[in-house]
């Protein structure tokens, strides 16, 4: 009994051993088969590149949540551009770090400005308040954490209980108000920035109240001067011959407006604008109205679309800071911008939601989120068959739509439309074009 289990302990130590030669034998022996075969081949080792070359390479590493907000990529739209002649291009803003959207940039540029005029401190018990139903909301309460603040947004009490929960689980603090119009006191921006007056002057409270007020604050649109003009401008090659794109608070066309007009004087600026939104009569014909607005026929929802975070039927200071630099305006309607929805699921394989998605209130569902930027694809198209083949069109692409209950609605929606081609989803458009 004793032998075999002597011989077993041999035969395991002469294992280990072997293992540990042939380890450090066998680079030696790859060494030699390889300078063979080049041997073989003609080839000596100067002419032969190492198939990893020990190269450093510069260090790429962001700092906190806000170094991954700006330089988004811009892509191509195969679809469109194939059918239209045209490059349609699309600035991938839902690729910004923090909440997914262009808003992103907007929430670090008010709050990089109000630190900079001493209007709010880190870690120092200051709040940014805001009211917003949108991305804008998202895109401050992850920033505000980020920096050492709280962020406070007021929202009306029927918007989807999904918004709310999503703000709660990012730190922010959500006070629902009930539903008011602007002039109303008790309206969620106006009470937004009520707290922010209550927060300042309460002597027991650490810190200050700071109200963000996306839609007059100049950062806005300087967000877009000093990021996104300049981003499209060395990505285009200073090659672009129209910008398209929605407004809400009207920061993103106005400040790259600002930026890409003196350089490219004959871009063209293009709003794209839903039904019932006044913007597109600003522009077009210089009267803030929309016929919703007739006596008798006017809502508490003047923009009575299912695309949510654009269109609004009153003049804000960032979109009148770039409104003489907007050439054109396009209206697209509900059907129109779900069947494109559609036609860039189905052919490019491009879903976006949140700031781009489909709020229902007026629909069979309830809530989608918005479709910014599928009303923008829908105006980017139209302006590409009116420029003619061989322009240069720019597009935003808002956010990526990747809230589970929110594509599920979406498709539900534009699960009805089954378009093949631009001219179906254009609709009345007269210009006929090839399609592979």
């Amino acid at each position: 009994m004793e032998r075999p289990r002597v011989w077993i302990a041999i035969a395991f130590m002469g294992g280990v051993l072997l293992t540990l030669g042939f380890k450090d034998i066998y680079p030696d022996l790859e060494r030699r088969y390889r300078q063979a075969r080049r041997a073989r081949a003609g080839l000596s080792p100067q002419e032969i590149k190492p198939q990893h070359e020990d190269t450093i390479h510069k260090e790429d590493i962001k700092l906190g949540i806000e170094g991954t907000i700006g330089n988004t990529p811009l892509l191509k739209i195969k679809s469109l551009s194939d059918a239209t002649g045209c490059e349609i291009l699309a600035k991938a803003e839902f690729l910004n770090g923090a909440g997914n959207s262009p808003k992103d940039r907007v929430a670090l540029a008010m709050l990089t400005h109000a630190e900079r005029a001493g209007l709010l401190a880190p870690h120092s018990g200051d709040a940014i308040y805001e009211g917003t139903v949108g991305s804008t909301g998202i895109s401050l309460a992850a920033i505000a954490r980020a920096r050492g603040y709280v962020a406070h947004i007021c929202m009306p009490s029927d918007q989807s209980a999904e918004k709310a929960d999503l703000l709660a689980k990012l730190g922010a603090v959500v006070e629902r108000v009930r539903p008011a119009p602007i002039v109303d006191q008790e309206q969620f921006v106006n009470k937004a920035r009520a707290r922010a007056r209550e927060h300042t002057a309460d002597g027991e409270r650490r810190g200050r109240g700071y109200f963000a007020d996306q839609f007059e604050n100049e950062a806005n649109w300087r967000a877009h001067y000093e990021g996104t003009g300049p981003e499209i401008w060395a990505q285009t090659g200073g090659r672009c011959d129209a910008f398209v794109a929605g407004a809400g608070t009207g920061g993103t066309i106005s400040g790259v407006a600002l930026f890409l007009k003196p350089r490219l004087p004959k871009i063209q600026v293009v709003l794209a604008d839903p039904q019932g939104s006044g913007l597109y009569n600003r522009i077009k014909y210089g009267v803030m109205f929309d016929p919703k607005e007739r006596e008798g026929t006017r809502r508490r929802h003047q923009v009575d679309s299912i695309v949510e975070g654009i269109g609004v039927n009153r003049v804000t200071q960032n979109l009148e800071a770039g409104r003489e630099l907007i050439d054109d305006a396009v209206r697209v309607s509900d059907e129109q911008a779900l069947k494109m929805a559609r036609y860039l699921v189905e052919k490019d394989g491009i879903f976006i939601g949140s700031s781009s998605a489909v709020n229902c209130e007026y629909c069979s569902t309830y809530y989608v989120r918005h479709l910014l930027m599928i009303i923008a694809g829908v105006a980017a198209a139209k302006t590409a068959i009116r420029l003619g083949p061989g322009h240069r069109i720019v597009t935003i692409l808002c956010d990526s739509g990747k809230s589970a209950n929110s594509q599920r609605k979406l498709h539900i929606l534009i699960a009805h439309y089954r378009c093949q081609t631009p001219v179906e989803v254009l609709g009345s458009c007269r210009i006929s074009l090839r399609f592979s």
